[in-house]
């Protein structure tokens, strides 16, 4: 699904992330762990192609990432990566139905209603359709963020600290719907996180190590 080799990221002159080799088959999962500042981020945001790594090589889906231009990364990244950001970054002025829309939009595909409402069907917030972000609790508005990573049916759905913060019950609640929703899709799912909480959910660990 994914292959990283000989991956190498620095800022400043600081390397911060080193990884040899990580291949990842399709359909499976795996949780990142490692303390803060050992990369997690920056790793997801290179599998995400928000960010090219310094030096090595990324392949997702059978495409290198380095190889494309920023227009047909967009592109890809639309239509095969979904991502959970620890802020949910939904946007304010839109409702939840219309962020969604957004997300095909942005992807250069039809937008599709239905599929809009399926996706809000299966998490739950059907009724929140019309609501604006700030109309949602916190839950519902992390079940929004799900399912605009979700609504373009990625091949790869990744998580940044998911968990973070949150109670047992809502950690409990917020890798459950990560976890039925990458099954429903199909999609390899990737959870970088320092919570140990989760850890025993995830047979397929990749832990990366604080820099010097």
């Amino acid at each position: 699904m994914f292959d990283l080799r000989n991956l190498r990221h620095a800022y400043d002159g600081a390397e911060v992330l080193q990884v040899a080799a990580w291949q990842v088959e399709q359909g499976s999962q795996w949780l990142v762990l490692g303390p803060s500042g050992s990369g997690k981020t920056t790793l997801l945001h290179i599998l995400a192609a928000i960010l090219s790594p310094t030096s090595g090589t990324v392949n997702v889906a059978g495409q290198d990432l380095t190889a494309l231009k920023p227009a047909d990364l967009d592109r890809f990244r639309g239509r095969h990566i979904g991502i959970v950001l620890q802020r949910l970054h939904l946007v304010p002025s839109l409702t939840v139905t219309n962020n969604l829309l957004l997300a095909q939009y942005l992807a250069s595909l039809p937008q599709d209603a239905s599929r809009v409402r399926e996706v809000l069907a299966s998490l739950d917030v059907a009724d929140k359709a019309d609501a604006h972000p700030h109309e949602l609790s916190f839950g519902q508005a992390q079940r929004v963020a799900v399912a605009r990573a979700v609504v373009n049916r990625p091949t790869l759905l990744l998580a940044d600290e998911p968990t973070s913060n949150l109670d047992d019950a809502r950690c409990a609640q917020a890798y459950g719907l990560l976890e039925s929703q990458a099954r429903a899709c199909g999609a390899t799912l990737v959870v970088a996180t320092h919570d140990q909480r989760i850890k025993s959910r995830m047979s397929n660990h990749y832990e990366l190590k604080e820099r010097a």
